[in-house]
Formats: C-alpha cells, sequence, structure tokens
C-alpha cells in the first residue's frame, strides 16, 4: 500500500486488504495507546511500571527487563518503538490496563475507532497468535495517525540509537533511515509466520509518502521493495496538495484495569459491543456542560410593572383615604378642642428610616403624659407622629422664663403609618424628620408642647438624642480566594520560599489547563514553606492533583477552610 500523507490519496495498492501476521508492526498500536494515555493523564512518562513474570519471559527481541523491576514508562517507550522489544511491549500494555488481555481488547476498540477494519489483536508485542491478525492497508492508516495526530513523539521512530536503562540500543530499521534520502520512520516487523514488515514513510519538499510492505523475504529484499514504493509514491504525489489530517478517534477509557483520570467526571462507560468478526467498537462518551434551568429569583410583591388599569385604582383608593383622614382630623379636633388648619392634598409616603426611632420613644412619652390628662382627647399611639423642626441655638432664657415655646414642636393626627399632617402645614413624611446633627450649641434637655388653644402648659423634658461619631469607612482592596467556598491543592512543604515559589511556578507551567485562575501561595508552617494553590472549584482541585500524581509530583486537595 502507498499512500499521499498530506491528503490520504492512495497512490497504489495490491492485496492491501489481506489480513497477514502483522508481527511487530503491532507495536505501533501499544505505543499509539501509550501516547493516548499519557496525553490524558492516565499515567505519564515518569511513571514506573512494575514489572511482572509475563513481560519478563517473553522471547527476543527484548532488552532484559527482570521481574519485580520497576521501569519509568519513557524507557519502555523508547525500547519498543527503536529496539522493538517484546518485554517492553508486553509492560507497557500491563502498566496502562493492568493486564495484556485488558490492554488488547483497548488496542481493537481503538483499531476500530481508527477505521481498521479487518484488524483483530491479541498481545501487545506482535508474536504469533492465532487470529493476531491484520492488513497493509490497515497499518498504513495507522502510521498516518501516529504522524499527525502525535507528532510530538514521532520522532522516536527516526532515532538511529537511543538510551534505555542505562543501555544503548539501535533501531531496527536503521538501515532503510540511512539509506533513504528523506526517510523518517517508522516501524519494522518479522517473525516466521508474517516474514519481513516494514511501514516506512519519507518526505521531500512539501510531499510525504507512506508505504506498507507485508511478507518480505529478508530485510534486504524488504527495504528494496519499499525503497520502490516510496520513489513510485513520490512520482504520482502532486507537488501541492491541501493537507487534511485524519480525525482523531473518541478517547475512551478501559472496561478494566486503572481509570483514567478524566474519566472521574463522565458517565460510566457500558461493556463495548463487538461486530460480527469480534472486534471491538469504540464507544464515545459525551459530557453535557449545557445548563437545563435558569433559576432565577420571583419578583417581589409589588414590583410587577404598572398597567394603566392598577394606576387608575391606585388613584381612586388615593381619593378615598384623603376624604376619610380629613373627616377623622377634623373630629378629633373637635373633641380635643384643637385648631388643625386644613391640610392639603394627601400623598403617600415611605415608612421612616430606622435613625428616626428616638423621635417615636418622645412620642410616647408625650402621649403617656397626654393620656393622664381627662380633658385632653384620647388618641392612640399609632395615630400620632412626631413634627420635628430642627431648633436652632437659643439665646440664654432669662430667670424664671420656660426655654422653648408652643411653636417648636406640634402634635399632628397621622395619616397612614409612616406619614403625618402637621398643624397649619402640608402633608408630611417620617422620611423628613431630621437625623441628628454631628455638632449643635444646644440645651442638654429640649422641650416639647402641645398645640392646644389652652395656655401652654408646663414643658416636658425629654432626654436629647445621643451623638455618635461616623464609622471610619472600610476599604477591601482584593477579595480573598484562599478560603470561603474555594478549594486549594497542596504541593508539600518546602525548606525555603523561594524553593516553594519556584515549585509553584513550574507547576503552573505543566498544568496550565486546570490552574488557570488559580492563585499561588506559600504558607510558613512549622516545619517549612508550604506550596499551595488557591482559589480552585472541587472538581478542578481534585482532578489537578490527580494529573499531577500521574506526573510523579505530590499533591493534595484541600477542602475550604483548609488552605
Amino acid at each position: 500500500m502507498v499512500i499521499d500523507a498530506r491528503s490520504g490519496e492512495v497512490l497504489h495498492s495490491r492485496n492491501a486488504d489481506t489480513r497477514l501476521h502483522p508481527a511487530s508492526l503491532t507495536k505501533m498500536m501499544t505505543l499509539y495507546i501509550a501516547f493516548q494515555a499519557v496525553e490524558h493523564g492516565e499515567l505519564s512518562l515518569d511513571s514506573k511500571i512494575l514489572i511482572s513474570q509475563k513481560a519478563a519471559s517473553e522471547p527476543p527481541s527484548k532488552i532484559g527487563l527482570r521481574a519485580g523491576q520497576k521501569v519509568e514508562l519513557r524507557y519502555l517507550i523508547r525500547a519498543a518503538a527503536v529496539k522493538s522489544a517484546n518485554d517492553a511491549a508486553t509492560a507497557i500494555g500491563e502498566g496502562i490496563s493492568g493486564s495484556e488481555a485488558a490492554f488488547a481488547r483497548r488496542m481493537n476498540r481503538t483499531a476500530a475507532a481508527l477505521g481498521m477494519s479487518r484488524t483483530t489483536f491479541k498481545n501487545a508485542h506482535g508474536l504469533t497468535e492465532s487470529g493476531h491478525l491484520s492488513t497493509a492497508s490497515d497499518m498504513t492508516k495507522l502510521g498516518r495517525h501516529l504522524f499527525y495526530d502525535y507528532p510530538d513523539y514521532y520522532n522516536l521512530f527516526s532515532r538511529m540509537s537511543t538510551s534505555t536503562m542505562g543501555k544503548t540500543v539501535n533501531n531496527t530499521n536503521r538501515r532503510l533511515l540511512s539509506a533513504y534520502k528523506g526517510a523518517d520512520g517508522i516501524k519494522t516487523g518479522y517473525t516466521r509466520a508474517a516474514g519481513f514488515n516494514l511501514v516506512a514513510s519519507a518526505e521531500r519538499g512539501s510531499e510525504r509518502i507512506i508505504a506498507t510492505v507485508f511478507g518480505g523475504r529478508s530485510s534486504a529484499t524488504r527495504n528494496a521493495k519499499v525503497a520502490e514504493l516510496l520513489d513510485l509514491g513520490f512520482r504520482r504525489a502532486p507537488s501541492q496538495v491541501a493537507v487534511r489530517k485524519p480525525a482523531r478517534p473518541a478517547y475512551t477509557r478501559d472496561d478494566t484495569g486503572p481509570a483514567p483520570v478524566m474519566t472521574a467526571m463522565l458517565e460510566e462507560p457500558t461493556p463495548a459491543p463487538k461486530t460480527g468478526d469480534g472486534i471491538y467498537k469504540g464507544k464515545t462518551i459525551r459530557v453535557s456542560g449545557t445548563v437545563q434551568l435558569s433559576i432565577r429569583p420571583r419578583r417581589r410583591p409589588g414590583s410587577e410593572p404598572a398597567t394603566p388599569e392598577a394606576e387608575s385604582t391606585d388613584e381612586m383608593l388615593l381619593a378615598a383615604l384623603s376624604e376619610e383622614i380629613d373627616a377623622a382630623v377634623a373630629a378629633v379636633a373637635a373633641e380635643a378642642k384643637v385648631e388643625v388648619a386644613p391640610a392639603e392634598p394627601v400623598k403617600l409616603a415611605s415608612a421612616a428610616p430606622e435613625g428616626n426611632l428616638e423621635n417615636e420613644e418622645q412620642v410616647a412619652e408625650a402621649l403617656a403624659e397626654l393620656k393622664g390628662e381627662p380633658e385632653k382627647a384620647d388618641v392612640a399611639p399609632e395615630q400620632v407622629m412626631l413634627a420635628a423642626v430642627s431648633p436652632t441655638a437659643r439665646p440664654e432664657a432669662e430667670p424664671g422664663e420656660v426655654p422653648g415655646s408652643a411653636g417648636d414642636l406640634e402634635m399632628a393626627v397621622a395619616e397612614e403609618p409612616g406619614t403625618f399632617v402637621a398643624a397649619g402645614g402640608p402633608a408630611l413624611s417620617r422620611a423628613l424628620l431630621p437625623k441628628p446633627r454631628p455638632e449643635r450649641s444646644a440645651p442638654e434637655a429640649e422641650t416639647v408642647q402641645l398645640a392646644s388653644a389652652d395656655p401652654a402648659p408646663a414643658a416636658l423634658p425629654v432626654a436629647a438624642p445621643a451623638r455618635t461619631q461616623p464609622e471610619e469607612p472600610v476599604v477591601i482592596t482584593r477579595a480573598s480566594t484562599s478560603g470561603g467556598k474555594l478549594w486549594a491543592i497542596s504541593l508539600g512543604k518546602y525548606p525555603s520560599r523561594f524553593s516553594a515559589e519556584k515549585v509553584l511556578l513550574k507547576t503552573a507551567l505543566k498544568e496550565m489547563e486546570t490552574l488557570d485562575g488559580s492563585l499561588r501561595k506559600v504558607n510558613n508552617r512549622k516545619g517549612g514553606f508550604e506550596a499551595i494553590f488557591v482559589g480552585l472549584s472541587a472538581d478542578k482541585a481534585k482532578l489537578a492533583c490527580a494529573r499531577l500524581e500521574a506526573r510523579g509530583t505530590t499533591c493534595t486537595a484541600l477542602e475550604p477552610g483548609q488552605g
């Protein structure tokens, strides 16, 4: 099979859909899933994989892993990609999915998602096993996906040699890489049942060709055939063509084994269905972040928009209320023998502010004194308010003269709770009552005089309102995000503030996606300086910790109040 990698166009094929043994071309899929697992935080390149007895006992090609040994994933990837080590491939599969059988099921789901319809995997290394089959067409598709889906890792396949676990190993494809101009990968494979297989890629100018050969008689004849096919591809491929990258498959978690970090927020998967050939289909998991219901507060009573009907009703009620008030004022004035001037049209007024409550206490004292005199009208407290006129500084009283006059403070009959009519004046609101002035040259005691036709009675002493100093304004420069309802994550304690801030900065650059919007903070704790990220939601804090722990960084999620 020969294709133009830029567009995916098939330039040449012969028996490309024949199912054959892929041999170590299988490791292309093993590595693809390893790159995918690292990308989604299932584990990191620094994660240490425990080598099982099964992995250690795989036949060559191998790098000599020992059972019980712990090896970082990056070294296993290098060994599988460059040396084509079977023990490293098995260890990768077991490290990701828990067992080689579970990893093989994941390989088949991924193959189906990539469109490799005639491929079935039974193991992670490619050694001959019944039913472990693929085609030149499917392996060419896989090679193209490796190049476009994970370009940062693609350079592994062009290395002539690499170092792994203190050893230097050579590339099994180094002869073609050194002999063919523009060749930069991808993977060789050989077993007795499969023969010599190779998927190769080369780039010249703006053109890139991928060619695949199954069943070569030797490595030399296979390389010669691949070079011939690459030349054919460069001759047939157009110089300029639009690049159409292949669509990446949907990411799905394992049905067994360790769960990827990202699936903590996803629905639980159902077992993947099989096709007629026993191949597992890929499962797409969709996460809906759409708000299904917008919760809004209800309108307060009386805040609905005014309508013409409502306005006319208010005017009728106001007119009726004014008539009743006028009649009540006249009746009270007749009984109490108090002259009341005609009031102006009544207007509804708002309730008094809380700051004038001391005036109500003065009214209550005046009413108590008033009720003790039988000739005065018995007026309910809720019907009487005090019309307070701010007194000006008075000259000193002559000996025997009582300070104050009947015109300073007067009684009035309330028309509605919160409003009143002052004698001889318009309708007033309790909101118009003056607040105590900070400074004034007034006597320590003031007087209340009741308006009446009779001579003025003795003045009632009323305590002057307390004077309070205005509170100093409080200025908030920045809202805190280190407590309350927000979560934090701790990266541990360090011997100095500088080292803690350095760790915070490095971690913020590594995990920009999950730590975006958080604040870096260093707390001086007993035993060292604690490095903390604050201002995270619960989901982001747990996700960030999981991803950091996968990279080998110590991390603890802190609930609100712990940071």
